[in-house]
């Protein structure tokens, strides 16, 4: 095992030995800044349980090696072959010894353990389908994503950035922008910045009684972000299966019809997703 003198393994020299190249055709961007792979772990809070540790899209093993040393037990996905037979080889010992088991397979549809907690640095092009696939198992993650989809995820209401997908990662739990990730973090460098996401899970302070029809309604109106709640509810009864917007118009809080979308928060969200699944 070579290592950088502090007894973590060498990323450039991972790469070297499993001699690969990233492949952003393939959305292959192997993380190779020390700095950053020593810091991911550490945005894990110190009550976290570290039992066992999941990781999405292994690689060449540079986090997987930061993993091990602080959690009990890791779990890597890995969809390349040739990456999860090299991971069996180069983590060997930790396999054997059942510290470390590398599941071959697609992160969207692999059966995946009952893990303590997810640090991962994502495929970024299945970003969105990963994330809302781990945030309501209620555990604490600590994910890398491109730049602009972290921030619109931790994003407040009434800003810019703020939209259906904000509302739906804060419904399952606090999320925050750790640290921005330049662009030379990486090999190859990805055509855009990245950013490490943390979420701490907890139940949100409203319920909805449909969390799918929830769903539906925050993405139907905001396809009309620009347009004031009442409006915004009556063009998309298309969308959101509302069979009379009308009635829902009719039946809602003025001060929250008044509004635009991109200024409700999650909770009023549901206030009024409540009273629209009434007209359905």
């Amino acid at each position: 095992m070579n290592t950088d003198g502090t007894g973590r393994r060498d990323p450039d020299r991972l790469i070297r030995r499993a001699g690969v190249r990233g492949d952003p055709d393939r959305d292959q961007h192997f993380l190779v800044d020390d700095r950053v792979l020593d810091r991911i772990p550490s945005y894990l809070s110190r009550e976290t349980d570290t039992s066992h540790l999941l990781e999405i899209g292994g690689g060449t093993g540079a986090l997987t090696d930061r993993l091990l040393a602080l959690g009990d037990r890791v779990t890597v996905v890995e969809r390349d072959a040739d990456l999860a037979a090299f991971l069996r080889e180069e983590f060997a010992e930790e396999v054997e010894s059942g510290r470390l088991t590398v599941l071959e397979g697609d992160a969207l549809s692999v059966e995946l353990p009952d893990f303590s907690a997810c640090v991962s640095n994502l495929p970024y092009g299945i970003s969105s389908e990963i994330a809302f696939r781990l945030l309501p198992r209620g555990k604490p993650l600590v994910l890398m994503f491109q730049f602009e989809f972290a921030e619109r995820m931790a994003a407040d209401p009434g800003t810019s950035e703020y939209g259906r997908l904000s509302v739906g990662a804060q419904h399952y739990a606090d999320v925050e922008l750790v640290e921005r990730v330049p662009r030379e973090a990486f090999a190859p460098a990805p055509a855009v910045e990245s950013a490490v996401v943390r979420t701490a899970p907890r139940d949100p302070e409203y319920t909805v009684a449909d969390e799918s029809f929830f769903f539906d309604f925050v993405k139907a109106l905001f396809t009309q972000r620009r347009k004031t709640v009442r409006n915004a509810i009556r063009n998309t009864t298309h969308i959101s299966g509302i069979s009379d917007g009308s009635a829902v118009v009719e039946a809602a809080p003025e001060e929250l019809l008044a509004k635009r979308p991109g200024s409700l928060t999650p909770g009023e969200f549901a206030a009024l997703t409540n009273l629209a699944a009434e007209y359905r």
